[in-house]
């Protein structure tokens, strides 16, 4: 509002719009050029030359005819029209007061006659009778618009294809009015601080660490002397690092909302385009925007999409627009001044791929990592998203956050929609505990399909696996403990399984092979105690397999092979040879097959140790398809260790139950 107050004090030139930039637009619209096409044509059409046209009853041409006033008549057969050209000295007799124009124009009569045989009737007698020298020639006839629209149809249909591609590029481009011209212009979306809708930190739950990290920009936009007095200079940019999911684009905005300041937001493939120099252009474009808008945030989301390592490009192009681009970014980033006002952000959860100059310092001088949400994180992002939703008493964030490890916050505020649609459909008025429950087994295995045929023995062998694995996770001290077990399909599976992993930061041998003993568990029982064995463990040694392999090659746990890696971490190998040679090749397939037949003999010798007590867990994964930890505790009895998720848990129910007291 001060600006523009500002300029309507000026008196000059205050009558010119503004656009979204601040600048003065342009009177000039593309409508003007439609009309300097169209008018032409419209006045082309009115002052043809072609001859007027009078019309004529029948029988007025027939009284005409008698007093041979024409000199020649033609006649189209199949629209009974005739048309007669008037003698020259008889047009004061034909027009009357109009004869001298009518004469100028050479204008003719138009007679809408009964048919051609009764006009060739009536002529044939008034020749005989009267003698008149008309000539008469007869046409099939045509239309007389459809000849107009032949003449002009043309460049009727040129000027429409050319009116619809200028309406689709400038629609592509993101520019009104002469959008063909708005091909360079940036395609960020301005978010102003005098906006309505904010987001602040307080919309952000978990991620304390990142939010720390990012106050210090926000304090800079807020009191920026603070730091220049002491010589110090903000960073440039900083780049939000993490899985998908994890808030890395809420969390720009909430600096954005934070320093009441104007917030660009476009995405890496806004630059991208078919036409050579766009994406340089629009670059450009970006940062000449954001310099009037100082002090502001530009926020570039999936930057990857333009900040790719140069020189990788599978099309090995000589002219690579996507590296002009780039080469522009990093000219813009590295060319204003640290008093300029301008922070870049950029959010990224392929930050390996990136160019190693776009890193450097002086343009993202800092990464700022987005990770996972963890125990205690997960409950206040359950407490934000569960505002909304009208859930009941049984409801508890605790056990939620516990049975969600792993889980992003989109992974988690798709939970809490799951549940409340799930609750609808069931006709409650509250969201109740076990809607959230299935809500994360819909999302974490599929939909159930009881409608799935299975044999009897089928039912068996997919409970006798299952059985293993849930005995197994339970014997073992650091494999992930049974949190429910079904037989019924989901998805693409027969069986599944939950498990409560524990959150760890490193991973010992010990723990790996535990993790591996239980997941070979389904295939040991399946040959143990049916005597064969199925298909339905090909999952299972997929993933023990890459285990195995990972801790031969890039954890240097093997005992032949120990303290190597051959994992290039720099991005620097192109994939073309193998960082070993053929020997050690052989050698980390058999060290590979070793671990992976050590755990399996392991995990048939405690099954056959623990025989009589899964049989009984398997009959009663029979008898009522899904079994929890309170029924796999009640036949092998309470584990003698807890995982770091469950002294927690039980830390904070302890703390809970004194509370109440």
């Amino acid at each position: 509002m001060e600006e523009k107050n500002k300029n309507t004090q000026n008196g000059n030139n205050d009558n010119f719009p503004k656009n979204s930039n601040g600048n003065k637009k342009s009177s000039f619209s593309l409508w003007w050029i439609y009309a300097l096409i169209f008018i032409p044509l419209i006045i082309l059409y009115l002052v043809n030359d072609s001859p007027s046209v009078k019309e004529m009853s029948w029988t007025e041409f027939q009284q005409m005819v008698r007093g041979d006033v024409f000199d020649e008549m033609v006649v189209f057969n199949k629209k009974n029209v005739l048309e007669a050209t008037v003698k020259k000295d008889k047009y004061q007799e034909v027009f009357k007061q109009d004869a001298s124009k009518a004469e100028e124009l050479g204008a003719k009569v138009l007679v809408k006659i009964p048919s051609a045989d009764k006009f060739d009737d009536f002529y044939s007698k008034e020749v005989s009778e009267n003698g008149i020298s008309a000539r008469v020639t007869y046409k099939e006839g045509d239309d007389m618009w459809w000849n107009i629209l032949i003449s002009i149809g043309p460049f009727v249909i040129i000027i429409l294809i050319w009116f619809l591609i200028m309406r689709r590029m400038s629609g592509g481009v993101g520019g009104g009015g002469m959008g063909v011209f708005n091909v360079g212009k940036s395609k960020a979306q301005l978010f102003d601080k005098d906006g309505t809708n904010k987001i602040t930190f307080k919309d952000v739950a978990g991620l304390s660490e990142a939010k720390q990290e990012v106050e210090e920009i926000v304090s800079f936009l807020k009191n920026p002397g603070k730091y220049t007095e002491l010589g110090g200079k903000i960073p440039k940019g900083a780049l939000l690092v993490g899985p998908p999911g994890t808030g890395k684009t809420l969390l720009a905005k909430a600096v954005a909302g934070e320093a009441n300041v104007p917030f660009f937001s476009l995405s890496g493939s806004d630059f991208v385009e078919m036409f050579v120099g766009v994406g340089a252009s629009r670059v450009r474009d970006l940062f000449r925007q954001a310099k009037e808008k100082s002090p502001c945030i530009v926020f570039i989301d999936e930057i990857d999409a333009v900040g790719r390592a140069r020189g990788k490009n599978a099309n090995m192009n000589a002219n690579d627009e996507r590296e002009n681009t780039l080469n522009q970014l990093l000219t813009e980033m590295d060319g204003f001044g640290s008093n300029s006002g301008v922070i870049i952000l950029a959010a990224t959860n392929r930050a390996d791929v990136l160019d190693k100059a776009l890193l450097r310092a002086g343009r993202f001088d800092r990464q700022i990592h987005v990770e996972l949400p963890d125990l205690n994180e997960r409950k206040e992002i359950f407490a934000v998203h569960l505002r909304p939703i009208k859930a009941d008493s049984s409801v508890d964030m605790d056990f939620l956050a516990k049975q969600t490890p792993g889980f992003s916050g989109a992974d988690i505020a798709n939970v809490c929609n799951e549940a409340a649609l799930i609750a609808a459909r069931n006709g409650k008025k509250f969201v109740q505990k076990e809607d959230f429950m299935s809500a994360v087994d819909r999302i974490v295995g599929g939909l159930e399909k009881r409608s799935k045929i299975m044999t009897e023995n089928e039912r068996r062998s997919i409970a006798i696996h299952e059985a293993g694995h849930a005995s197994l996770s339970w014997l073992l001290e650091h494999a992930n403990p049974l949190v429910k077990v079904t037989i019924v399909p989901r998805g693409k599976a027969l069986g599944a399984a939950w498990y409560l992993p524990e959150e760890r930061q490193i991973t010992t041998r010990e723990q790996l092979l535990d993790e591996m003993c239980a997941t070979l568990g389904g295939r040991a029982a399946e040959e143990l105690f049916l005597g064969d064995i199925s298909t339905g463990a090909s999952n299972d040694l997929e993933r023990v397999t890459k285990q195995a392999y990972a801790m031969v090659v890039y954890f240097g746990m093997s005992k032949k092979m120990p303290n190597l890696n051959y994992y290039d971490s720099t991005g620097q190998d192109w994939g073309f040879t193998k960082p070993y040679s053929e020997e050690t090749a052989k050698m980390i397939d058999h060290e590979v097959q070793h671990i992976v037949n050590e755990q399996y003999e392991r995990a048939k010798r405690m099954l056959s140790e623990y025989a009589e007590k899964h049989s009984r867990l398997a009959g009663l994964l029979l008898k009522s398809e899904v079994i929890y930890t309170e029924d796999v505790e009640h036949i092998f009895g309470k584990r003698p260790w807890l995982s770091r998720s469950e002294e927690i848990m039980e830390k904070q129910n302890g703390d809970k139950k004194q509370d109440s007291e």
